[in-house]
């Protein structure tokens, strides 16, 4: 066998992010793609696999460590590439029963190996396969536990950092005790939480947990709506004729059977890196301090999507270097990534400046939550047809309303209100579009 250091991989523009479970102890023996840690950054909670299969050498971190791409693991003693991976020796067993009073075996290829006789059997899903707990707030080696050991996880409550479900959790509650409380956590700045009701004293009640997405991005939005004091400034812009250019470039697409359909929001996103470069400001972010802006010299456009668990938030990058038909290839991929839960952490960091499009639902207007570290988002809903006055007469235009919702630490109200005209005037006239 051959030593190996093992290093976390390329993992997007994350840094220092935790580790918050280790799934494997030296002496493990392992196979290639097994899971060796888990991660957590503030978009998604990420397993780092093995390069190859193996024995476990030496940890070198801990959990709580923060690492980054490049950080060391542990060490692994490989095997040769045509050797298979070795099962664990069933002599091993007693061994880790020593220090663990909960004997585990790991999964194969989505089914369990075979258990101990007596053992629990593993709970089934509502479609007959192996229940996976998608909806709770746990690491993927908590919800493989919990299935070995014939718990319903959803039953089970968290003590770990917001409310994750740790293995300490699972094995407490499989003892019948009780989970160590959590430390109490305030509503921030001294807001006081909500007082807890008893609703079914009320009439009948359902309780159903939130989906892992919405778990994930709950805490993030409301670390930026404490700390972002949010305006919103409306305007709207008169479309009819980027409408007509739209539509043609969508059927042109449709007759050469193009797998992507061509919608307004690339033409929203070219318009903002437009006034963006007129308005640096708004492609800024605070320094840490407090005390200085940070101008980025690339446009990164992030776009709302909705997905069955919950809104997530792909990035289109360098959109001043990009077309509007890439634009909405790249959308089209990034869109069916997002409804199949199949997003990289790559896939969902850099923006710059976020657009939250409702027009495919309807609505006059919204406030969108600033996506900090960002300091500004659009939004936009479903145009109308109204009538505007030319002059003349009132003529029948295709109205878009918009929504920007800005950090008014950096930016003021004359500046938003620039920003917001200055977009809508340049969607007025396809012929100002660098498309």
């Amino acid at each position: 066998m051959s030593k190996i250091e093992v290093k976390v991989p390329d993992i997007g523009d994350f840094k220092d992010v935790p580790v918050i479970e280790i799934l494997v102890k030296a002496g493990d023996t392992v196979k290639a793609e097994d899971p060796l840690i888990v991660l957590e950054s503030d978009k998604a909670t990420m397993e780092v696999p093995s390069p190859a299969a193996g024995v476990v050498g030496e940890l070198l971190l801990k959990l709580g460590d923060k690492v980054g791409e490049g950080s060391l693991i542990l060490t692994l003693a490989a095997e040769g590439a045509a050797a298979p991976a070795a099962a664990p020796a069933p002599a091993a067993a007693p061994a880790a029963a020593k220090s663990e009073p909960i004997a585990v075996t790991d999964l194969d290829a989505g089914k369990l190996a075979s258990a101990p006789v007596g053992g629990p059997v593993p709970l089934v899903g509502p479609q007959g396969g192996l229940a996976d707990f998608a909806s709770v707030f746990a690491s993927p080696g908590v919800r493989r536990l919990a299935r070995e050991l014939d718990i319903d996880l959803t039953k089970v409550k968290g003590t770990g950092e917001k409310g994750r479900v740790t293995k300490e959790d699972v094995k407490a509650f499989l003892s019948g005790g009780k989970a160590a409380p959590a430390a109490a956590v305030s509503g921030g700045a001294g807001i006081p939480e909500i007082p807890a009701v008893d609703f079914s004293k009320f009439g009948p009640i359902e309780e159903k947990p939130l989906s892992r997405i919405k778990k994930l991005s709950g805490p993030f939005l409301h670390r930026a709506w404490l700390n972002v004091p949010a305006v919103t400034q409306q305007d709207e812009a008169d479309i009819t004729e980027i409408e007509k250019f739209r539509k043609e470039l969508d059927d042109a697409g449709k007759a050469a059977k193009k797998p992507y359909r061509v919608s307004l929001l690339p033409f929203l996103m070219k318009a903002s890196v437009s006034i963006l470069k007129q308005f640096p400001d708004f492609n800024s972010s605070l320094s840490p301090a407090k005390d200085a802006l940070i101008h980025k010299k690339y446009w990164h456009i992030g776009f709302a999507c909705d997905t069955p668990e919950g809104l997530v938030v792909p990035v289109i990058k360098n959109v001043d270097q990009k077309g509007v038909l890439e634009i909405s290839k790249e959308l089209g991929e990034l869109s069916a990534k997002a409804r199949d839960g199949k997003l990289g952490p790559a896939d969902m960091s850099g923006a710059t400046f976020t657009i939250s499009s409702l027009g495919g639902i309807g609505g006059t207007g919204f406030s969108p939550i600033v996506n900090a570290p960002e300091v500004a988002i659009l939004g936009v809903v479903r145009s109308k047809m109204a009538p505007v006055w030319n002059g003349e007469a009132f003529v029948p235009r295709l109205m878009l309303p918009l929504s920007l919702s800005y950090d008014h630490r950096v930016i003021d109200g004359a500046a938003a209100a620039r920003f917001a005209r200055a977009l809508a005037v340049l969607l007025e006239d396809v012929r100002r579009l660098a498309l």
